[in-house]
């Protein structure tokens, strides 16, 4: 699904957003300025907007973006070659539920909207701490639902029929668009994600909501 959509993936980010996941990305990592983190893992990197991001933010020494997508990888290969970054950003093709690094082997761990599609969330958390050294930190971008009644019903009125309708004329994807809908909806979100950060192991654990509550970031320490 995501291979289908990777040449378009960006473009649609930012329409279907109104350029509001930019702002979200740019918070997240600010979570990330008092560590000074000099070696990050960004899981399911997608086209490698956070990672990007992250080295022009945070100046860390290495990035690694991992993702079980090769065209999203491909398209991310490309945007970092341009912006002469490949000497710090590295991407590969893996599963986030089982990570190919060794255990204590980064500062920080990262993931931009793509903890929602773990198949086994559990799994894919307690790999993503494995792989932290002691004191590292996760911060996790994700989706959330707002909780105002009045911004509910526009929301959800949004996500279910005005953004896969576009998605589909401008993507030809329109059921890659339904399924995002889906997967926030069936999401964990708010303090039930953080009690799941808890039971992973994860100390320190705050939700911070963006935006009314369409997005929240998360974040914990090993």
């Amino acid at each position: 699904m995501f291979d289908s959509i990777a040449s378009r993936y960006d473009f649609l980010n930012r329409f279907l957003s109104a350029g509001i996941d930019v702002y979200w990305r740019k918070k997240a990592l600010q979570k990330l300025k008092p560590s000074r983190p000099t070696t990050i893992l960004d899981v399911a990197t997608g086209t490698a907007d956070l990672a990007i991001m992250a080295a022009k933010m945070l100046k860390p020494s290495k990035i690694v973006g991992v993702d079980i997508s090769p065209k999203m990888l491909d398209s991310g290969r490309d945007k970092i070659e341009k912006k002469s970054l490949d000497n710090i950003i590295t991407l590969t093709e893996g599963d986030s539920e089982a990570i190919n690094y060794p255990d204590n082997t980064f500062d920080a761990v990262t993931v931009a909207f793509g903890v929602r599609n773990f198949e086994h969330l559990e799994t894919g958390l307690n790999e993503m701490r494995r792989v932290l050294k002691p004191g590292g930190k996760l911060v996790i971008l994700e989706f959330s639902k707002p909780q105002s009644p009045v911004w509910k019903i526009l929301y959800n009125g949004y996500m279910k029929h005005i953004a896969p309708k576009f998605a589909g004329i401008l993507s030809r994807n329109k059921k890659a668009y339904i399924y995002l809908n889906e997967s926030i909806q069936a999401f964990p979100e708010g303090k039930d994600f953080i009690h799941v950060m808890k039971k992973t192991g994860f100390k320190h654990t705050i939700c911070t909501p963006l935006s009314l509550g369409i997005a929240s970031i998360y974040t914990g320490e090993k």
